[in-house]
């Protein structure tokens, strides 16, 4: 029999119909809005590495990509929403892998998934991956109005994610808030000049191994 969420030991090996929906999805739009899209997201994506996430303007962006202002605004809101949608294919690739993937990240074989405990583990070294790689953008599509992190809808994944994986816990929804809480961009931000990546790291594997004990 398959292995399904049992208590905090266990991983889940099929993934839930509820967490498959809470994917980002690639947005669907005409060729043309397409290649508009595309040409804002290269010309962010190199604005951003050149000058940095704060030194860029929504104006150079769109001078640029050869778009209007109006254009750029209309489709992405702000510089948060351009993060955002600079992070999408980053974050599926992520989610897929966490879905569908080779263990331990993902459930693997169904008659061989492995436990809750090294699941979470390679989870949090994928998501930190991804964070430290991408930190400045993630910190600006998370802070850019209060509460804006977890509104996204990649929260929402990632925390019922780590929710099942804790199951059998007394309260595995607040649990699972605390870790994340861990990996916030802004908080990250803040620590990684004092404690380095690699304490960082440890310290936040640390809490998730104690977690699925």
């Amino acid at each position: 029999m398959p292995r399904n969420v049992s208590g905090p030991q266990s991983g889940y090996a099929t993934p839930p119909a509820e967490l498959v929906e809470l994917r980002t999805t690639p947005p669907r739009e005409r060729a043309d809005a397409a290649r508009n899209r595309a040409a804002v997201l290269d010309a962010a994506a190199t604005l951003f590495r050149e000058h940095g996430v704060e030194g860029v303007s929504m104006e150079a962006v769109a001078a640029a990509a050869g778009v209007g202002k109006g254009t750029l605004f209309r489709r992405f809101g702000d510089k948060a929403g351009l993060a955002t949608a600079l992070l999408d294919t980053q974050e599926r690739a992520l989610q897929e892998a966490i879905l569908f993937g080779p263990a331990p990240l993902g459930p693997g074989p169904a008659e061989a998934s492995p436990p809750a405990r090294e699941r979470l583990h390679a989870f949090v070294e994928a998501y930190l991956d991804y964070l430290l790689g991408h930190l400045d953008l993630v910190r600006i599509s998370e802070t850019a109005a209060p509460g804006a992190r977890y509104r996204i809808g990649a929260y929402r994944f990632w925390h019922r994610h780590v929710t099942l994986l804790l199951a059998g816990r007394p309260d595995p929804v607040a649990d699972a808030h605390a870790l994340l809480a861990t990996l916030a961009a802004e908080h990250v931000r803040a620590v990684l000049d004092d404690i380095g990546a690699d304490r960082l790291r440890a310290a936040t594997l640390r809490l998730a191994a104690a977690l699925t004990t």
